[in-house]
This record gives C-alpha cells, structure tokens and sequence, in this order.
C-alpha cells in the first residue's frame, strides 16, 4: 500500500489517500489511534460513481465514525472513478437505465450483468486493501462493513471471517445467486430501508432481508426517497458498531 497523501482535519482525524497496487483509497484515523491502542476498522462501502463524486459523503461518515473511535477506509470500484472503463458494466447500466425510463421491469438478464461481474472483481479488491489496512500498527479488529452496493456485502460478509457486523442500505437489483448466499450469513446487520425508495422495489429489498440467515438482524424502515435517509439513523448505525465491534 503507498500512502499518496496525508493530511490532519480540524477535528484531529488524520486523512492518508492510498494505492493498492492501481486501487486507489482513503483512510481515515481517529486521533487516539497508535499501536499500543489500535482502532477497530469499519469499511465504507459507497455506489460506483466515483470517490470525487462521492467523496463529502464518505469523509462525512468517517469522521462520524473517528469521533467513536473507529478507523474508515474505502476503495475505488472497478469501472469507476480514474480507474479504466469498463465497457460491459457501462452498457449493463445504460440497459438498466433503458427499462426504468421505458417503465419496463428490470429482468434478470440485466440484473446478473449490471452486479455479477462488479461482485467478483470488487471482492477481491476489498480483501486485498483489508490485509494492508489491517498490517498497520494503528488499525486493529474487529472490523464492519458499512453501506454500498449491497450485493457487495452480502459477499463480503459471507466470505470475509475478520467482517464481524455490517450495516446495509436495503436494495432490490440483487442476482438470484446472490440472494441464495445471503442465506448463508451469520453475522449481525443493521439494514436501512427507505420506504419510497425510487430506484428499489420494496417487497423485493423485504424478501432480501428475510433471506438473511443472521441470528441478530435489524430493518429500520423509513419514509421518503432513496437520498432521504434521517440524520438519526447514523447514531443507531454508530450504537449498532459500538456494540459489536468494541469489547
């Protein structure tokens, strides 16, 4: 991992941009962090427009997330940001977009295209940047999961064991094989629904939730649209963590 740059926030938390190998990532340490007393570690997870794009919104959970004394990082997915296109991921979204604006059902076909390959390549990528995150001195375990692509998560939270509780943003665009393996997690989650959610067939993110194998797994439901989510709901995710990811 090649630290790139690093700069120190008003609030103390030091902000250190990464490359994994062409992968590029943030992170960000709470102030107390050091070897003697290591952070535990939350994943933001984030949807493929980019980190710039993205950017307010993931530093704005970090610091959230240093002001309880936890470590985040991200990375770059595939086809996003600087890194190379990717032209089937491109024409997977542009068909997506086709059936939503024509009002059409999204088929499977689409679905498997748009997050199979995003899935299999991104994975990997996580768990490459959580074996060089978690090798410095001041970043320890446990470690979370929060947000983005679902289907991300579900797959990370099934194959990755140091993934000890995830929080997820609900979403109905999950391949059928992807459902399957949700049935197959076990560790806790904290799943947001927004209730009119656009872009998300409701009963369709409900069945998701349903198929979770996890003995502890919370819905908090609320209303409005997809970028609607209550303020409040960060502190529930923050307690949510404290519990699990802190002795």
């Amino acid at each position: 991992m090649q630290v790139t740059s690093e700069q120190r926030l008003d609030d103390g938390v030091i902000e250190r941009a990464f490359l994994l190998g062409e992968v590029p990532g943030i992170l960000w340490t709470p102030p107390p962090a050091s070897a003697s007393a290591p952070a535990p570690l939350i994943l933001l997870g984030h949807p493929p427009l980019g980190l710039g794009t993205m950017y307010p919104r993931l530093a704005q959970r970090a610091r959230h997330a240093a002001a309880d004394g936890f470590a985040a990082a991200t990375i770059e997915l595939p086809g996003s940001g600087d890194r190379p296109r990717w032209p089937a991921l491109e024409q997977a979204r542009a068909e997506l977009r086709r059936a939503m604006q024509a009002g059409r059902p999204v088929d499977d076909d689409i679905v498997d295209a748009l997050v199979l390959p995003l899935v299999e390549k991104s994975v990997p990528e996580w768990r490459a940047a959580l074996d060089a995150l978690l090798s410095l001195p001041e970043i320890g375990g446990p470690v979370g999961y929060s947000g983005g692509v679902i289907s991300i998560g579900i797959r990370l939270a099934l194959v990755e064991p140091r993934i000890k509780a995830a929080v997820l943003f609900a979403g109905s665009l999950v391949p059928a094989a992807l459902v399957e393996e949700a049935r197959r997690v076990t560790v806790p989650l904290h799943v947001l629904l927004q209730w009119d959610d656009e872009g998300n067939d409701r009963q369709a993110a409900l069945d998701l939730f349903d198929a979770f194998g996890s003995e502890e797994k919370t819905l908090h439901a609320n209303m409005g649209g997809h970028t609607g989510v209550p303020q409040f709901e960060g502190d529930a995710a923050a307690g949510f963590f404290a519990r699990h990811l802190k002795s």
